[in-house]
């Protein structure tokens, strides 16, 4: 009795494989994005997405670029926005694709998507680099929560010594 053995077929490499079946096929759907609020933010976190409102807006620093250029100036500055479960210092600053200066108007609300904690002198401000996006939104139904003011609140680098 001979058992009838069937031809295999030569095995592709995995990466060619991966390929072949890539090539025509969409794009995974990108996530749809998690907001989350003032009163869940961490000192040294990031990618966070809000929804805040602008309670007030003070230019701190405003000259023109180094390079002497007069198209743009570098601008910063400090801006307290807030939602309704506290408020924090947002440092807005001049961005080669979006000033984020001329957004952050007092009572203006707007979305700040990939944003960042940063650290100053042991308070937290909030901030979007190069990576994030500052847009101007509609109208949000909320008034921000002034009396819970997260960069008030100093923090202090402890080193922990394991034995």
């Amino acid at each position: 009795m001979a058992a009838a053995v069937a031809p295999q077929q030569p095995q592709q490499p995995e990466a060619q494989q991966e390929a072949s079946t890539s090539q025509g096929a969409a794009p995974p759907p990108l996530r749809k994005p998690t907001f989350c609020k003032i009163a869940d933010l961490r000192p040294g976190t990031s990618g966070h997405n809000l929804v805040v409102k602008v309670v007030s807006s003070k230019v701190v620093l405003q000259r023109a670029r180094p390079d002497g250029s007069k198209m743009r100036q570098v601008r910063i500055a400090e801006c307290i926005v807030g939602d309704e479960t506290g408020v924090i210092v947002f440092t807005a600053r001049t961005l080669p694709n979006c000033d984020q200066v001329e957004l952050m108007k007092e009572g203006a609300t707007v979305t700040l998507r990939n944003a960042k904690i940063d650290m100053f002198k042991g308070s937290m401000r909030l901030a979007v680099d190069k990576w994030g996006i500052v847009t101007a939104t509609d109208d949000a139904s909320f008034e921000p929560k002034v009396d819970n003011n997260l960069s008030l609140v100093e923090y202090e680098l402890v080193n922990v010594i394991d034995e």
